[in-house]
């Protein structure tokens, strides 16, 4: 069933959503906790993970999605935001999710898009006991990198606290934050089973940094799988069913 939940952090409301099958407080179920990409949501683009959520219940795995503090409908402000904060909030809905009497402790999944991808790489790493199998589509493993093209495009200067990205005010915070923090380096520890799933048309993220994740940090603990021509969100069709498709099978696989 789904379900409007709320998570307090640091005396800020996260809202997101929960997918939870019928009879789990009966019987505990798998889950998979979703973290949205760079000014992104809890829905992302063409609702995804509203459809991923909806297919893993069907298979019965629970699942649950919050936006990150200052993003969606969550307390705080965007400008606030950085990959430290969201790295907090991630490791803060992991235990809830954790403690719910309707989940399997031990079975407890991620699954992140682009920057979101990102963020459960390094969660996943610094807590790899919490951490069953670990999902990453298009994840900004090269974030520093996109994090300089902003700002360029930007025309940050060096004394500017914050700037304007389409719309959305971004500090500069964040800028730094990413800069000091490699999030291939905190990714390794986590030796459970990964799924890389990349487009080879994306342009925001290249899909040689999934075989950057695949090749120097998961090794043979991680699956590639390649999508033609698709860009950075999945946006068609076929794209997005097959993305679906790809995470409905790993996160039942035995």
């Amino acid at each position: 069933m789904q379900r409007a939940i709320t998570l307090e952090v640091e005396g800020m409301t996260l809202r997101g959503m929960e997918h939870v099958p019928g009879g789990a407080e009966q019987n505990p179920v798998p889950a998979v906790i979703l973290f949205h990409g760079f000014t992104g949501t809890k829905l992302e683009p063409h609702r995804l993970f509203l459809k991923i959520s909806r297919a893993l219940e069907a298979q019965g795995i629970a699942s649950f999605r919050f936006d990150f503090m200052g993003s969606g409908e969550s307390d705080g402000d965007f400008e606030d935001m950085t990959a430290s904060t969201e790295i907090r909030d991630a490791k803060e809905i992991l235990a809830m999710v954790r403690r719910d009497k309707r989940i399997l402790q031990d079975k407890v999944s991620l699954l992140g898009l682009s920057m979101g991808g990102y963020v459960a790489g390094i969660v996943a790493g610094d807590l790899p006991d919490a951490v069953h199998k670990l999902m990453l589509l298009a994840p900004a493993g090269n974030l520093r990198d996109i994090m300089q093209a902003v700002a360029a495009e930007s025309g940050v200067q060096d004394d500017m606290r914050e700037f304007d990205h389409g719309g959305d005010v971004v500090g500069r915070g964040l800028y730094e934050d990413v800069m000091r923090i490699d999030g291939f380096s905190r990714a390794k520890p986590f030796r459970g089973p990964v799924l890389l799933v990349h487009g080879t048309g994306d342009s925001v993220v290249p899909y040689q940094v999934s075989v950057k994740y695949q090749d120097d940090v998961y090794g043979d603990a991680a699956e590639l799988q390649l999508i033609e021509g698709a860009d950075h969100t999945f946006n068609s069709r076929p794209w997005e069913q097959e993305v679906i498709r790809r995470v409905v099978s790993f996160a039942t696989a035995k």
